[in-house]
Protein backbone atom coordinates (compact mmCIF):
# COMPACT_ATOMS: atom_id res chain seq x y z
CA UNK A 1 0.00 0.00 0.00
CA UNK A 2 1.78 3.32 -0.53
CA UNK A 3 0.62 6.51 0.74
CA UNK A 4 -1.37 7.69 -2.75
CA UNK A 5 -3.12 4.56 -2.35
CA UNK A 6 -4.02 5.09 1.39
CA UNK A 7 -5.12 9.12 0.34
CA UNK A 8 -7.51 8.00 -1.88
CA UNK A 9 -9.65 5.44 -0.34
CA UNK A 10 -12.59 6.29 0.88
CA UNK A 11 -13.98 6.31 4.43
CA UNK A 12 -17.00 4.86 2.49
CA UNK A 13 -14.95 2.26 0.71
CA UNK A 14 -13.22 1.66 4.44
CA UNK A 15 -16.96 0.90 5.67
CA UNK A 16 -18.15 -1.34 3.20
CA UNK A 17 -14.86 -3.81 3.53
CA UNK A 18 -15.52 -3.72 7.46
CA UNK A 19 -19.53 -4.35 6.41
CA UNK A 20 -18.04 -7.36 4.64
CA UNK A 21 -16.01 -8.62 7.01
CA UNK A 22 -18.77 -8.41 9.97
CA UNK A 23 -20.97 -11.01 7.97
CA UNK A 24 -18.76 -13.21 6.71
CA UNK A 25 -18.53 -16.84 7.79
CA UNK A 26 -15.52 -17.61 9.63
CA UNK A 27 -13.70 -15.36 11.92
CA UNK A 28 -12.23 -11.91 11.53
CA UNK A 29 -9.29 -10.59 13.69
CA UNK A 30 -9.08 -6.73 13.96
CA UNK A 31 -5.82 -6.10 15.69
CA UNK A 32 -5.19 -2.92 17.68
CA UNK A 33 -3.04 0.61 16.77
CA UNK A 34 -2.41 3.59 18.35
CA UNK A 35 -0.15 5.74 16.03
CA UNK A 36 0.67 5.61 12.12
CA UNK A 37 3.45 3.67 12.87
CA UNK A 38 1.89 0.70 14.60
CA UNK A 39 -1.41 0.90 12.00
CA UNK A 40 1.22 0.42 9.00
CA UNK A 41 2.73 -2.29 10.75
CA UNK A 42 -1.20 -4.35 11.69
CA UNK A 43 -2.13 -3.35 7.78
CA UNK A 44 1.97 -4.91 6.41
CA UNK A 45 1.06 -7.99 8.67
CA UNK A 46 -2.29 -8.84 6.49
CA UNK A 47 -4.80 -8.16 9.21
CA UNK A 48 -8.37 -7.09 8.28
CA UNK A 49 -8.55 -4.47 9.89
CA UNK A 50 -6.72 -1.60 12.51
CA UNK A 51 -8.56 -1.48 16.14
CA UNK A 52 -7.75 2.33 17.65
CA UNK A 53 -7.91 0.94 21.26
CA UNK A 54 -8.99 4.23 23.49
CA UNK A 55 -6.58 2.74 26.31
CA UNK A 56 -3.51 2.29 24.06
CA UNK A 57 -3.33 5.84 22.78
CA UNK A 58 -4.05 7.37 25.97
CA UNK A 59 -1.39 4.80 27.36
CA UNK A 60 1.37 5.93 24.17
CA UNK A 61 0.62 9.91 25.35
CA UNK A 62 1.16 9.28 29.10
CA UNK A 63 -1.88 9.66 30.07
CA UNK A 64 -5.07 6.87 31.78
CA UNK A 65 -7.80 5.83 30.09
CA UNK A 66 -9.76 7.65 31.93
CA UNK A 67 -11.25 9.87 29.11
CA UNK A 68 -7.65 12.07 30.33
CA UNK A 69 -7.03 12.16 26.49
CA UNK A 70 -9.22 14.66 24.82
CA UNK A 71 -11.29 13.84 21.80
CA UNK A 72 -8.92 16.54 19.79
CA UNK A 73 -5.77 14.31 21.15
CA UNK A 74 -7.46 11.27 19.92
CA UNK A 75 -9.20 12.89 16.91
CA UNK A 76 -5.25 13.57 15.76
CA UNK A 77 -3.98 10.33 16.49
CA UNK A 78 -6.51 8.77 14.20
CA UNK A 79 -6.37 11.13 11.64
CA UNK A 80 -2.05 10.20 11.15
CA UNK A 81 -3.78 5.96 11.07
CA UNK A 82 -5.85 6.81 8.47
CA UNK A 83 -3.68 8.64 6.60
CA UNK A 84 -1.21 6.17 6.91
CA UNK A 85 -3.18 3.26 5.55
CA UNK A 86 -6.03 1.91 3.44
CA UNK A 87 -7.99 -0.83 5.79
CA UNK A 88 -11.00 -0.07 7.97
CA UNK A 89 -10.20 1.22 11.50
CA UNK A 90 -12.84 1.13 14.27
CA UNK A 91 -12.42 3.80 16.86
CA UNK A 92 -12.51 2.76 20.37
CA UNK A 93 -15.01 6.11 21.10
CA UNK A 94 -14.93 5.24 24.89
CA UNK A 95 -18.30 6.74 25.94
CA UNK A 96 -18.77 8.78 22.73
CA UNK A 97 -16.86 11.85 25.24
CA UNK A 98 -19.97 13.00 27.04
CA UNK A 99 -23.74 12.75 25.66
CA UNK A 100 -25.29 12.33 22.19
CA UNK A 101 -24.14 15.55 20.94
CA UNK A 102 -20.42 15.12 21.90
CA UNK A 103 -20.89 11.28 20.20
CA UNK A 104 -22.58 12.67 17.08
CA UNK A 105 -20.19 15.35 16.42
CA UNK A 106 -17.55 12.52 16.94
CA UNK A 107 -18.87 10.26 14.53
CA UNK A 108 -19.19 13.81 12.04
CA UNK A 109 -15.37 14.02 12.51
CA UNK A 110 -14.55 10.29 12.13
CA UNK A 111 -16.30 10.01 8.79
CA UNK A 112 -14.05 12.85 7.75
CA UNK A 113 -11.52 11.33 8.57
CA UNK A 114 -11.92 8.24 6.40
CA UNK A 115 -12.30 5.98 8.93
CA UNK A 116 -15.11 2.77 8.86
CA UNK A 117 -16.65 2.79 11.77
CA UNK A 118 -16.55 3.64 16.03
CA UNK A 119 -17.76 1.84 18.89
CA UNK A 120 -19.36 3.89 21.85
CA UNK A 121 -20.02 2.02 25.32
CA UNK A 122 -22.98 1.91 27.65
CA UNK A 123 -20.69 3.47 30.48
CA UNK A 124 -20.86 7.19 31.88
CA UNK A 125 -18.22 9.97 31.31
CA UNK A 126 -15.73 9.86 32.17
CA UNK A 127 -15.21 6.25 31.69
CA UNK A 128 -12.95 4.09 33.77
CA UNK A 129 -10.70 1.33 31.99
CA UNK A 130 -13.27 -2.17 31.94
CA UNK A 131 -10.04 -3.83 33.85
CA UNK A 132 -9.31 -1.61 36.46
CA UNK A 133 -11.21 -1.34 39.53
CA UNK A 134 -14.36 -2.57 40.63
CA UNK A 135 -16.75 0.95 40.03
CA UNK A 136 -18.65 0.41 36.83
CA UNK A 137 -21.85 2.50 36.79
CA UNK A 138 -23.90 1.97 33.10
CA UNK A 139 -25.40 4.18 31.34
CA UNK A 140 -29.18 4.58 31.50
CA UNK A 141 -30.52 1.89 28.50
CA UNK A 142 -32.88 4.81 27.15
CA UNK A 143 -30.39 7.39 27.38
CA UNK A 144 -27.40 5.11 25.52
CA UNK A 145 -30.10 3.87 22.71
CA UNK A 146 -30.48 8.39 22.12
CA UNK A 147 -27.14 7.84 21.84
CA UNK A 148 -26.59 5.33 19.07
CA UNK A 149 -29.68 7.19 17.29
CA UNK A 150 -27.61 10.41 17.24
CA UNK A 151 -24.77 8.48 16.48
CA UNK A 152 -26.35 6.85 13.10
CA UNK A 153 -28.39 9.94 11.96
CA UNK A 154 -24.99 11.76 12.06
CA UNK A 155 -22.94 9.83 9.75
CA UNK A 156 -22.04 11.26 6.10
CA UNK A 157 -22.81 7.97 4.65
CA UNK A 158 -24.76 4.93 4.93
CA UNK A 159 -21.99 2.44 5.28
CA UNK A 160 -20.46 4.32 8.24
CA UNK A 161 -20.58 1.41 11.02
CA UNK A 162 -21.82 1.79 14.61
CA UNK A 163 -21.04 -0.96 17.40
CA UNK A 164 -22.81 -0.72 20.72
CA UNK A 165 -20.75 -2.23 23.10
CA UNK A 166 -22.12 -3.29 26.51
CA UNK A 167 -20.39 -3.43 29.79
CA UNK A 168 -22.75 -5.26 31.61
CA UNK A 169 -20.91 -8.28 32.69
CA UNK A 170 -18.09 -5.70 33.55
CA UNK A 171 -20.63 -3.97 36.06
CA UNK A 172 -21.74 -7.77 37.10
CA UNK A 173 -25.08 -7.45 35.99
CA UNK A 174 -25.37 -10.94 34.51
CA UNK A 175 -26.59 -12.40 31.44
CA UNK A 176 -30.25 -10.94 31.57
CA UNK A 177 -29.24 -7.48 31.28
CA UNK A 178 -26.25 -8.39 29.17
CA UNK A 179 -29.09 -9.29 26.22
CA UNK A 180 -31.40 -7.01 27.55
CA UNK A 181 -29.09 -3.96 26.94
CA UNK A 182 -27.74 -5.13 23.08
CA UNK A 183 -31.69 -6.21 22.48
CA UNK A 184 -32.39 -2.38 23.14
CA UNK A 185 -29.20 -1.22 21.55
CA UNK A 186 -30.08 -3.25 18.11
CA UNK A 187 -33.31 -1.77 17.72
CA UNK A 188 -32.26 1.85 18.33
CA UNK A 189 -29.90 1.40 15.08
CA UNK A 190 -26.37 -0.29 15.91
CA UNK A 191 -25.18 -2.17 13.15
CA UNK A 192 -23.59 -4.87 15.64
CA UNK A 193 -23.23 -5.12 19.44
CA UNK A 194 -19.69 -5.80 21.24
CA UNK A 195 -20.03 -7.87 24.36
CA UNK A 196 -17.05 -7.48 27.06
CA UNK A 197 -16.24 -9.46 29.87
CA UNK A 198 -13.51 -9.46 32.01
CA UNK A 199 -13.39 -12.95 32.96
CA UNK A 200 -11.00 -15.28 32.75
CA UNK A 201 -13.11 -18.00 31.62
CA UNK A 202 -15.15 -17.51 28.00
CA UNK A 203 -18.29 -18.94 29.60
CA UNK A 204 -19.73 -15.30 30.29
CA UNK A 205 -19.70 -14.77 26.09
CA UNK A 206 -20.05 -17.82 25.07
CA UNK A 207 -23.68 -17.82 27.06
CA UNK A 208 -24.34 -14.77 25.51
CA UNK A 209 -23.60 -15.93 21.95
CA UNK A 210 -26.01 -19.35 22.71
CA UNK A 211 -28.91 -16.46 24.18
CA UNK A 212 -28.63 -13.85 21.59
CA UNK A 213 -30.84 -13.73 18.12
CA UNK A 214 -27.89 -13.21 15.57
CA UNK A 215 -29.97 -10.61 14.33
CA UNK A 216 -26.35 -8.58 14.20
CA UNK A 217 -23.00 -9.34 13.89
CA UNK A 218 -21.17 -10.48 17.45
CA UNK A 219 -17.80 -8.46 18.65
CA UNK A 220 -15.34 -9.16 21.19
CA UNK A 221 -12.20 -8.72 22.35
CA UNK A 222 -10.72 -11.90 24.93
CA UNK A 223 -8.40 -10.12 26.52
CA UNK A 224 -8.63 -11.62 29.80
CA UNK A 225 -10.21 -15.37 28.41
CA UNK A 226 -6.92 -15.18 25.89
CA UNK A 227 -7.17 -19.45 26.52
CA UNK A 228 -10.46 -19.52 24.12
CA UNK A 229 -10.43 -21.00 21.08
CA UNK A 230 -11.77 -19.37 17.65
CA UNK A 231 -13.80 -22.39 17.01
CA UNK A 232 -15.51 -21.49 20.43
CA UNK A 233 -16.23 -17.99 19.35
CA UNK A 234 -17.21 -19.07 15.82
CA UNK A 235 -19.76 -21.67 17.17
CA UNK A 236 -20.60 -18.98 19.57
CA UNK A 237 -22.04 -16.62 16.30
CA UNK A 238 -18.59 -13.86 17.07
CA UNK A 239 -18.05 -12.45 13.67
CA UNK A 240 -15.80 -10.25 14.79
CA UNK A 241 -12.28 -10.67 16.95
CA UNK A 242 -10.17 -7.80 18.36
CA UNK A 243 -7.15 -8.14 20.00
CA UNK A 244 -7.56 -4.76 21.80
CA UNK A 245 -4.17 -3.76 23.87
CA UNK A 246 -1.19 -6.34 22.46
CA UNK A 247 0.89 -4.27 19.92
CA UNK A 248 0.99 -1.49 22.77
CA UNK A 249 1.53 -4.18 25.83
CA UNK A 250 4.25 -5.52 23.78
CA UNK A 251 6.20 -2.05 22.58
CA UNK A 252 5.92 -1.45 26.25
CA UNK A 253 7.72 -5.07 26.89
CA UNK A 254 10.21 -4.54 24.30
CA UNK A 255 11.12 -0.48 25.45
CA UNK A 256 11.95 -1.45 29.25
CA UNK A 257 14.02 -4.46 28.06
CA UNK A 258 16.29 -2.31 25.76
CA UNK A 259 16.29 0.60 27.95
CA UNK A 260 17.53 -1.74 30.68
CA UNK A 261 19.88 -3.26 28.67
CA UNK A 262 21.31 -0.43 27.48
CA UNK A 263 21.87 1.19 30.55
CA UNK A 264 23.28 -1.89 32.19
CA UNK A 265 26.27 -2.67 29.55
CA UNK A 266 26.69 1.18 28.57
CA UNK A 267 26.42 -0.26 25.15
CA UNK A 268 23.98 -1.05 22.31
CA UNK A 269 25.67 -3.96 21.28
CA UNK A 270 23.28 -5.95 23.03
CA UNK A 271 20.20 -5.12 21.94
CA UNK A 272 21.25 -4.42 18.43
CA UNK A 273 20.19 -7.66 17.07
CA UNK A 274 16.69 -7.62 18.34
CA UNK A 275 15.76 -4.04 16.78
CA UNK A 276 14.13 -3.22 13.42
CA UNK A 277 16.59 -2.05 10.96
CA UNK A 278 16.70 1.37 9.94
CA UNK A 279 15.71 0.01 6.37
CA UNK A 280 12.99 -1.72 7.80
CA UNK A 281 11.83 1.86 9.11
CA UNK A 282 12.50 3.35 6.02
CA UNK A 283 10.12 0.79 3.95
CA UNK A 284 7.77 0.91 6.17
CA UNK A 285 7.62 5.01 5.79
CA UNK A 286 8.20 4.77 2.04
CA UNK A 287 11.25 6.75 1.93
CA UNK A 288 11.38 5.25 -1.80
CA UNK A 289 8.27 7.09 -2.82
CA UNK A 290 9.87 10.24 -1.34
CA UNK A 291 13.13 9.64 -3.46
CA UNK A 292 10.73 9.23 -6.32
CA UNK A 293 8.81 12.42 -5.37
CA UNK A 294 12.20 14.50 -4.83
CA UNK A 295 13.39 13.47 -8.47
CA UNK A 296 9.78 14.19 -10.12
CA UNK A 297 9.27 17.71 -8.50
CA UNK A 298 12.72 19.37 -7.52
CA UNK A 299 14.93 20.76 -10.01
CA UNK A 300 18.16 19.17 -11.16
CA UNK A 301 21.23 19.84 -8.83
CA UNK A 302 23.83 21.35 -11.02
CA UNK A 303 26.89 19.58 -10.64
CA UNK A 304 28.91 23.30 -11.10
CA UNK A 305 28.48 25.86 -8.53
CA UNK A 306 26.40 29.23 -9.26
CA UNK A 307 29.08 32.72 -8.46
CA UNK A 308 26.62 33.88 -5.84
CA UNK A 309 27.18 30.44 -3.90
Amino acid sequence: MTRREARTTTGADRARRLRDLLHERSLTFLMEAHDGLSARIVERSGFGGAWASGFSISTSLGLRDSNEASVSQVLDTIEYMADATSMPIVVDGDTGFGNFNNARRLVRKLCQLGVAGVCIEDKLFPKTNSFFGSNHPLADIGEFCGRIQACKDSQLHDGFVVVARTEAFIAGRGLIEAIKRAEAYRDAGADAIFVHSRSTSPDEILSFGEAWSGELPLVVSPTTYHGVEARQLEEAGVSLVIWGNHNLRAAASAMRRTCEEILRSSSVAGVEPDLATLDDIFDLLDYDELAAAEARYLPARSSSREPWE
